[in-house]
């Protein structure tokens, strides 16, 4: 069964940052593009940043320069480093992958930046 859990997000004024985390199972990590989404009340779920197996990045304009998308293959884990948070970075980020030809979503973590 594959299964990603993540954690680490949270209340935060304007400027200030936040460590997301997201741990996989059931896939073999250090093969998979592992992706950082987010959906906005109202919105659609969009990309914020992804990962490639072999540590290429993709970032939405919204977030270059403030974000940093990484992974440690050992700990099957993918993290999103946020600083400089606005309040339009306000969502629920999801963590991604695909697996055995279909997409797999984390529960989600709620982030809110107060302004």
């Amino acid at each position: 069964q594959v299964q990603l859990v993540e954690s680490g997000g949270g209340l935060v004024q304007a400027g200030g940052s936040l460590r997301l985390s997201c741990t996989a199972s059931g896939i073999t990590f250090n093969r998979n593009v592992m992706g950082w989404y987010r959906q906005a009340p109202g919105n659609q779920r969009e990309l914020v940043a992804e990962i490639t197996r072999g540590g290429s990045t993709n970032y939405a304009d919204s977030v270059k320069g403030r974000f940093t998308i990484s992974r440690d293959n050992a700990k099957n884990t993918v993290y999103l480093q946020m600083n400089n948070l606005k309040p339009e970075d306000t969502a629920v980020y999801y963590c991604n992958t695909n697996a055995f030809g279909k997409p797999v979503w984390g529960q989600g973590t709620q982030v809110t930046v107060s302004s």
